[in-house]
């Protein structure tokens, strides 16, 4: 922490100077003649301000999108019916209800290696989530260059545009759905670098009318190389009441394995009571969610559902949502009281179709 601070030392030094030099003038000629010279005053007061003033810039800076989406009350931009683009086949594994499916036989070891004593935790609300834009079919080809995963991203064309929203933080995910195509388009550590240029470390493409999966062994902008909007809370569809869809969510740690859907692994370790990416997991049908907010039980009720599928490597238990400032903070509340121990883990195996598609068996 020192070692940051020493730039700033010749800058501090400078302050303590003016401040000293000013509280000696005001004390050796006095407030009333000092007051009389108002244009020495304004400089001598933008001189004191300009340090701290400075310093609010700077902290506020990695910040800055977040205070911007509350003080404009940003919202989520509406999918609603996608124009009938479905945000893929209702056949999908993402659409698939696990609430009748058998446990899977690990769960015990998975929950226990997850943390079960640790809380849900809402990975969403008034700033933080990850964001996404909705075009209507009209976008431009956009121009995106790769990075380290060049080798397992779709070459294009991608249309994203160019005010599409980044994710704050290290994974600077962009999400464009575009619905007059019925694609999606997802990357990961992106740049927007100039008029229609992007630049991402990776990249993929969906087709939202169709089940295929990415090759095997090909990541995404997701560790589990799947997509990630479909996996998003969005509140629009907890104030419609009803969510139709697996949710995405992390771990701490995961294992070197993959069950279907995923099509990656992110991990180093052959731990066998560590899930593998792509796990579904289910919160226990027997968990009483009628003492929750409204806005909880619709989520609590999907995971009941739909459940959850994990997706990356992260914070404990943190469900992805998108930012909107409409989320209630009662939400973070009610997850506190929501623990890793009140989910299973679940045997998805008897839906797989096929292993390169994510079409489920009816």
């Amino acid at each position: 922490m020192a070692s940051k601070l020493i730039p700033f030392l010749p800058l501090l030094s400078l302050w303590v100077a003016v401040a000293a030099l000013a509280s000696l003038v005001i004390r050796e000629l006095g407030w009333a003649r000092v007051k009389q010279y108002s244009l020495t005053l304004v400089i001598l007061a933008l001189a004191l301000l300009a340090l701290p003033g400075g310093a609010v810039m700077k902290l506020g800076r990695p910040y800055e999108d977040r205070i911007l989406a509350i003080l404009q009350r940003r919202k989520s931009p509406s999918i609603g019916d996608s124009n009938g683009c479905p945000i893929f086949p209702a056949n999908n594994i993402w659409n698939a209800r696990v609430r009748d499916l058998p446990l899977d036989p690990h769960s015990p070891a998975y929950i226990e290696s997850m943390g079960p004593g640790l809380p849900l935790h809402p990975d969403f609300g008034a700033t933080g989530g990850i964001p996404y834009a909705v075009t209507d079919g009209d976008q431009l080809v956009t121009q995106v260059t790769f990075g380290d995963g060049a080798g397992e991203s779709d070459p294009g064309p991608y249309r994203i545009p160019d005010d599409a929203p980044l994710e704050g933080g290290e994974d600077s995910h962009v999400l464009v759905l575009d619905r007059g195509k019925c694609m999606l388009y997802e990357l990961y550590s992106a740049s927007h670098t100039g008029a229609q240029q992007w630049q991402a470390s990776s990249g993929a493409i969906f087709n939202l009318r169709s089940n295929q999966l990415r090759p095997l062994g090909w990541t995404s902008a997701d560790a589990a190389g799947l997509p990630i909007l479909p996996g998003l809370a969005r509140y629009e569809e907890v104030k419609a009441g009803r969510i139709t869809h697996a949710l995405r969510f992390s771990t701490r740690h995961t294992r070197r394995d993959l069950v279907w859907p995923g099509r990656h692994v992110a991990s180093r370790s052959s731990d066998g009571n560590l899930p593998p990416l792509a796990q579904r997991f289910r919160l226990r049908s027997s968990f009483d969610i009628s003492g929750f907010g409204p806005e909880t039980q619709v989520i609590l009720t999907a995971l009941k559902e739909y459940g959850m599928m994990l997706a990356d490597n992260g914070g404990p238990w943190y469900i992805t949502g998108a930012p909107d400032v409409r989320w209630s903070s009662a939400v973070v509340t009610d997850f506190r009281k929501v623990l890793g121990s009140n989910f299973e883990a679940v045997d998805t195996s008897s839906l797989t179709v096929n292993r390169d598609s994510g079409e489920v068996r009816q």
